[in-house]
């Protein structure tokens, strides 16, 4: 799968085997095994263990797989980077990222693409220059840390840190990678994520980021194509005959058709 048709891209602590184990039969895709926060500081070993392991035996199917490893001012960071450079995995996350430099490091120790966690006001103000560095695949917000940094009640709502989210959105496109939006709390609210995520999807993430498997048919419905607007999109490629023209009311043109045909090549990844 492609990096930028990810819709649901589900976090677990690589210190958890059995979680590991579910994961390969959940319809997520991307899997994403954490050496960072989701593992308690007298378990990090147990996790790059886990990691290792995890790569090793394999079974993830079609699904992305992705590590989080922690960051250079730790002690851990190096150990990380070795289990890194060894391990078959797509992707390297590199969270609380405020430089470019500070990708390129870790993309020249280990020979993998990373994933670039914007976590903080300075990683915001820096996000164009982070998404346009070679060996940036992709930008993550992490929302929790962001609304932190900022002083803002972890109830606030989401319009308190919408212009972050825009710009974070606007710094991938106009480097051409990949944005995917932060991980939602509540577990017990399916509710209100689907609703998190038809937020995210209109400010224009590709797809979520996920801390629980009950999270994964909701974001793969909201940032997948649904069927009417296939069927849309169908209608309007076979209609269209070039330049501005009158389509079910509107009028289209050569961008139209484009971003149709784009919907159309996104949901033959997912099988649609």
């Amino acid at each position: 799968m492609l990096l930028r048709h990810a819709r649901s891209l589900l976090f677990l602590p690589a210190s958890n085997p059995r979680a590991i184990a579910k994961s390969r039969s959940l319809e997520c895709d991307m899997v994403m095994l954490d050496l960072e926060d989701a593992v308690p500081d007298e378990r990090k070993q147990d996790a790059r263990a886990g990691a290792i392991e995890a790569a090793a035996e394999g079974g993830f199917g079609n699904r992305l797989l992705a590590l989080r490893i922690n960051t250079a001012e730790t002690s851990w960071h190096g150990e990380d980077i070795a289990v890194a450079r060894a391990i078959a995995a797509d992707y390297l996350i590199l969270p609380k990222v405020e430089l470019p430099g500070q990708v390129a490091d870790v993309a020249a120790a280990t020979g993998k693409p990373v994933i670039a966690m914007i976590e903080s006001p300075a990683g915001v103000f820096a996000a164009r220059e982070i998404a346009g560095e070679s060996g940036t695949a992709a930008l993550f917000v992490g929302t929790n840390d962001l609304r932190r940094e900022l002083g803002i009640p972890s109830g606030a709502g989401r319009s308190t840190i919408s212009t972050a989210l825009q710009t974070v959105v606007l710094a991938a496109r106009a480097a051409g990678k990949a944005v995917f939006d932060g991980v939602y709390n509540k577990l017990d609210d399916p509710e209100g994520f689907e609703a998190e995520c038809r937020e995210g999807q209109a400010l224009g993430f590709d797809g979520k980021t996920l801390i629980h498997p009950s999270q994964v048919e909701i974001a793969n419905r909201v940032f997948g194509p649904d069927e009417e607007a296939l069927a849309a999109a169908r209608r309007l490629v076979e209609a269209a005959t070039g330049g501005a023209e009158r389509f079910e009311g509107e009028m289209i043109e050569a961008m139209h058709v484009e971003a149709a045909k784009a919907l159309l090549e996104r949901a033959r990844h997912y099988g649609a």
